[in-house]
C-alpha cells in the first residue's frame, strides 16, 4: 500500500490554553452553559415568576404568561427545585410571598329570623381610659396613607387613643386578592391585634371590569353592571362583617372627587355601594363622605381650597387623585369625630380625685 493509500487519521481540534494554564472553551460551549444556568434559574424561581404572571393586568399578556409559567412551576415542584427558594423565604419570614391567595374569606351573611324586629339591638358606648386605650387600625390602598398618617399624628396627643401603624398597600384593593388578599389579612389582624376601631379606604384601584377570587361557577359583567355590583357589595359587606363580628367598629372613608370626571363617576359607583352597606350596620359601621370636602365652589374638582383662615391651601396631589397633608388632616378630624361619637373617650377625665 502506498503512502497515499494509507487511511488518514481523524484530526481533533487542538486544545487552546490561556495564560496561567486555563483551558479555553468554544463559544458554543459557553452558550450551552449560559442557557443551562438560565434554565436552572427559571426552575429555582418558578413560584415567584408564576405569581408575577398572575398579578399582571387582565389581557393577552397575562394569559400567555400564565400559560408559560404554570408548567414551569409544575416541573420545578416535581424536581423539588422550588425547595431552596421556599427555605430562604421561610428564613426571611416571607413564606407567603409566592402564595397566590384568591380566597375571598368573609363571614356568611346573617339572616333575620321570621318575625324579628327590623332594627338591630343598640350598641353599647364603650368607655376607654388611659389605662384601657382605644386601639385603631388604619388600612387600605395608597389613598389611605396620608389621612392615616394624619390620624396617627392627631391621636398621638390623646391619652386614650392607640393607633397602630398605617397599613397602606399601593395598587391593592378588593378586586384583585391575588395582588394582596385583604380578606385573609383583615381576619388575621382582627385575631392578633384586636383593634376596637378600624379605619378603611378602598376602591382607588377597583374601578375595573376584572376580578379574581370569584366563587366557582360565577361570572361577572363589566364594571358597574348588576353582577359586578353584587360581587363587590358582597366583598365590602364581608369586610365590614369580619370587623363588626369581632367586636370592632368601622369608619370607611369614601373616595374623593378627582381631576378626571370619568374616574369620579366610577368612584361614585363604588361609594354608593360602601355607603349602603354601612347603612345596614348602624352603630357598627360608618361611611365618611369626602366628596364635598374637596369640591370647589362650583361643585367640581379643586386642587386648592380655603382653610379656616380663608387662605388657599393645596389639598390634592399633582396626580389629581391623592391627598396632600392638609387634606389628610381634614379627614383625620372627621374620623376622630366619628370615634368620639361612637365611644366614650372623655368621661375618664371626670373621675373623682383620690387626693
Amino acid at each position: 500500500m502506498s503512502q497515499t493509500d494509507q487511511p488518514r487519521s481523524r484530526r481533533h481540534p487542538e486544545e487552546r490554553w490561556a495564560e496561567g494554564g486555563r483551558r479555553l472553551h468554544s463559544a458554543g460551549a459557553a452558550v450551552v452553559v449560559a442557557l443551562g444556568a438560565l434554565g436552572l434559574g427559571l426552575l429555582l424561581n418558578a413560584p415567584g415568576i408564576h405569581k408575577s404572571a398572575s398579578t399582571q393586568p387582565e389581557g393577552w399578556k397575562r394569559n400567555v404568561a400564565l400559560a408559560l409559567t404554570g408548567p414551569l412551576q409544575d416541573v420545578s415542584s416535581a424536581l423539588l427545585l422550588d425547595r431552596p427558594r421556599r427555605a430562604l423565604k421561610a428564613v426571611l419570614g416571607r413564606s407567603s410571598d409566592d402564595r397566590i391567595d384568591t380566597a375571598v374569606a368573609i363571614p356568611t351573611p346573617q339572616t333575620k329570623p321570621a318575625g324579628s324586629g327590623t332594627s338591630p339591638p343598640p350598641v353599647a358606648r364603650t368607655k376607654f381610659t388611659p389605662e384601657h386605650k382605644l386601639r385603631i387600625w388604619i388600612a387600605g390602598d395608597s389613598l389611605v396613607i396620608v389621612p392615616g398618617e394624619s390620624i396617627e399624628r392627631a391621636a398621638a396627643g390623646s391619652p386614650v387613643l392607640d393607633p397602630l401603624a398605617v397599613d397602606g398597600r399601593i395598587a391593592t384593593g378588593l378586586e384583585r386578592p391575588d395582588l394582596f388578599n385583604w380578606f385573609t389579612h383583615l381576619r388575621q389582624v382582627m385575631k392578633t391585634k384586636r383593634p376596637e376601631a378600624v379605619v378603611l379606604m378602598f376602591g382607588g384601584n377597583d374601578d375595573h371590569d376584572f376580578m379574581t377570587g370569584l366563587p366557582k361557577g360565577v361570572t361577572i359583567g363589566p364594571f358597574d353592571s348588576p353582577t359586578w355590583i353584587a360581587e363587590y357589595r358582597r366583598r365590602v359587606g364581608g369586610l365590614m362583617d369580619t370587623i363588626t363580628r369581632a367586636g370592632g367598629y368601622v369608619v370607611w372613608i369614601g373616595l374623593p372627587i378627582t381631576a378626571d370626571p370619568a374616574q369620579t363617576r366610577r368612584f361614585d359607583a363604588i361609594n354608593a355601594i360602601v355607603q349602603s352597606e354601612a347603612a345596614k350596620r348602624p352603630g357598627r359601621a360608618s361611611y365618611l363622605d369626602t366628596y364635598f370636602n374637596f369640591a370647589g365652589d362650583n361643585g367640581g374638582y379643586a386642587e386648592y381650597l380655603p382653610n379656616d383662615s380663608g387662605q388657599l391651601v393645596k389639598m390634592r396631589a399633582d396626580d389629581g387623585v391623592h391627598f396632600e397633608r392638609p387634606a389628610g388632616d381634614l379627614i383625620a378630624r372627621e374620623v376622630l369625630h366619628r370615634l368620639y361619637q361612637r365611644y366614650d373617650l372623655t368621661s375618664w377625665r371626670r373621675r373623682p380625685s383620690t387626693g
